[in-house]
């Protein structure tokens, strides 16, 4: 048992490693997301660094607590007004949009792999959502401007679908290890997920807002430590009440900043950073987790899957679900390749594992590749792919905060 200090030495070596290595991500257009993977592969037993991890529920754990921070931030950062014109569409492909993604894969997965129904239907489900993570990091580190209400529309859904995905996974598994088990018995739980998840992230949202605003600290420095602490009260709260954690985190960092707050400026700067220690974190951990010598024994099913994912179910899924809404083919397009995969389906792949479903670590293997897949092939190439369509406009400087006083 490696001693306190050993650890922190590597936790700290690992984060300034990726922090620095991160730096050549603009230069050659690699995702730091990738890099903070790779990393965390090659500090692995698999690799020079000889870390051996595979807590699956320490995993899980690290990565919902990562996720509720990533999504308050981005929730922060996401503007009412900008969001308002593609809510209806939005909302479409986080619900509709996995469920079509899911189903289309299984069929591939089924014919071309051997899975049953079932195991490939939780294969589809488990990479369904566009990881919120991935959007909110690629769009914003790679300066891409979109026209039009593309922008929103992909930050509205990356951060609103992971509900769905959660929802169809964990149903997928009780019904593969319980078959009299029906997948109707659990569309009222996913109503009242939604539903508490929406009511309690407002009205707590609202709550911290009116606190921040009236509480008048003795220290600035404890303005970071409520918002902190909001986060995991909403998180807990929603979830302990049979919400949806996430929704209510995001629809909770929404609410407070579309609202004037005390220290909007260092509070919003607070969390940004916070968010990459997370995205940091929780990807270093996912690449500790993974067996890289595995990998080589699924990359013909991998890369079948992830083709099939990227070029046939994903653009199927928003095809069927914007056919009723007025964007055009290039902006379908657009919208069908951002359909990124981060940590999230890493994470939802540790569920299986942890049911002791069959085949739960090819499963895990298989939704690795295709996030690394992914996050190479599609993340290196929006802005190029933005400009082939014709749809990249040059980026707005960075919203001014137009509020930041001073207790």
């Amino acid at each position: 048992m490696p001693s306190l200090e050993h650890i922190l030495l590597a936790v700290g070596s690992l984060l300034i490693l990726s922090i620095l290595a991160s730096k050549a991500t603009g230069r050659f257009g690699v995702p730091a997301l990738l890099i903070f993977l790779a990393i965390g592969m090659l500090a692995g037993s698999d690799g020079p660094g000889g870390i051996y991890f595979d807590d699956d529920q320490a995993a899980q754990s690290l990565g919902v607590l990562a996720l509720a921070y990533i999504l308050f931030s981005g929730g922060l950062e996401t503007q009412w007004r900008e969001i308002r014109p593609v809510l209806a569409p939005g909302l479409t492909l986080a619900t509709l949009g996995v469920l079509f993604t899911a189903a289309v894969l299984a069929v591939g997965v089924k014919h071309f792999l051997g899975f049953s129904w079932l195991e490939a239907f939780l294969l589809g489900a488990i990479v369904s959502s566009t990881d919120a993570a991935a959007v909110f990091s690629v769009l914003r580190s790679r300066n891409v401007g979109l026209k039009g209400n593309l922008k929103p529309l992909l930050e509205l859904e990356s951060g609103s679908n992971d509900p769905m995905a959660v929802f169809l996974s964990l149903g997928l598994i009780e019904l593969i290890k319980n078959p009299a088990f029906s997948m109707w018995q659990l569309f009222p739980s996913f109503l009242k997920q939604m539903a508490l998840g929406v009511v309690l992230g407002y009205a707590l949202g609202r709550a911290a807002a009116w606190t921040i605003n009236r509480i008048h600290l003795n220290y600035e420095g404890l303005y970071p430590v409520l918002t902190l602490s909001t986060v995991l009260v909403t998180y807990g709260l929603t979830a302990v009440a049979g919400g949806n954690g996430f929704l209510a985190v995001y629809l909770a960092g929404m609410v407070i900043g579309n609202r004037r707050l005390l220290h909007k400026k260092s509070l919003t700067h607070f969390h940004d950073g916070l968010a990459w220690l997370m995205q940091i974190a929780m990807f270093l951990t996912l690449g500790l987790l993974v067996f890289p010598s595995q990998l080589p024994a699924v990359i013909p099913a991998g890369l079948l899957t992830s083709l099939a994912l990227i070029f046939v179910a994903r653009p199927l899924a928003v095809f069927l679900c914007l056919s009723v809404f007025r964007f055009d083919l290039r902006e379908k397009a657009l919208l069908s390749w951002v359909g990124l995969k981060g940590a999230v389906p890493i994470i939802l792949a540790t569920f299986p594992r942890l049911a002791h479903v069959p085949h739960a670590d090819d499963i895990f293997n298989l939704v690795f590749f295709i996030v690394l897949t992914s996050v190479l092939l599609q993340g290196t190439t929006i802005p190029l792919v933005a400009r082939w369509l014709g749809v990249q406009t040059p980026e707005s400087p960075a919203r001014a905060l137009p509020l930041d006083e001073e207790g």
